[in-house]
């Protein structure tokens, strides 16, 4: 009977312990990151829902006009909202330090990619976007202090 009560105990403890496991590994990437363009663009990484969201916190264009809109959206009805704080970003988790299945929004070209990223163990942060594979392009963050 006590052999039974652990293993069941065993059984139910073991997802917990993976889900334990992963939500830490998934914690680490929340908060402020550098991009390696525009000389100092920061975003913001947030859970939302089962998924991981990126916003715009700021640019040095940003900084100099804080007021800039999506002007190059391709939807001309999304072309009036403000950069900042703008979700680019939305990726399922696929596994402890990978996400993907989602997209990723470029306000530079107005153009939405099929995004993926992954946790490097220097402790950058690679995304990629792709129209279709091969054609994609990929830039390492690093974390913002």
């Amino acid at each position: 009977m006590i052999a039974r009560a652990a293993i069941k105990t065993a059984i139910l403890a073991a997802p917990l312990t993976l889900i334990a496991g992963y939500s830490a590994a998934t914690d680490s990437v929340f908060g402020l990151w550098k991009t390696p363009e525009d000389g100092g663009s920061v975003v913001r990484l947030d859970p939302c829902g089962d998924s991981l969201c990126g916003r715009i916190v700021t640019s040095p264009r940003l900084r100099a006009y804080p007021d800039q809109r999506d002007v190059l959206n391709k939807d001309p009805a999304l072309r009036g909202r403000p950069l900042k704080d703008l979700l680019f970003l939305k990726l399922r988790a696929l596994g402890s330090g990978r996400w993907g299945d989602g997209w990723a929004y470029n306000p530079k070209d107005g153009g939405t990619y099929h995004g993926s990223m992954e946790l490097k163990a220097d402790g950058g942060l690679r995304l990629t976007g792709c129209v279709v594979a091969p054609f994609c392009k990929t830039q390492t963050w690093t974390r913002a202090n």
